[in-house]
């Protein structure tokens, strides 16, 4: 799980940054209201990512993409990439521990 949920978490920590920079030039929010928001997501992102194997990781997962999905009420376009993200991570969340289970009954 932890693989494929870090991976999850790097690239929406990208996209963020990305998606950031897009809505400076398409917007008329402020850029310190935006990398305010944006800012403190991605490296929420990163962090999370290295604590994967600890047990409330996966809790706090779900609270960044419940967040994410929040954000949308100070850039519209975060609504839309909030969802996405979250139907992710509930698909890396469920394939990941379909595949522990596969490596412990292996082992």
């Amino acid at each position: 799980m932890r693989a494929l949920c870090s991976t999850h978490l790097i690239g929406e920590a990208v996209v963020i940054c990305l998606g950031a920079l897009v809505a400076m030039q398409l917007t008329d929010i402020s850029t310190g209201t935006l990398w305010a928001v944006a800012g403190p997501a991605a490296v929420l992102c990163v962090l999370l990512c290295a604590r994967l194997s600890a047990p409330w990781a996966v809790p706090a997962g779900w609270a960044l993409q419940i967040a994410l999905i929040a954000a949308g009420l100070v850039v519209p376009m975060m609504f839309v990439v909030g969802v996405i993200f979250a139907g992710i991570w509930y698909a890396c969340v469920r394939v990941g521990r379909t595949i522990d289970a596969a490596k412990a009954a292996r082992a």
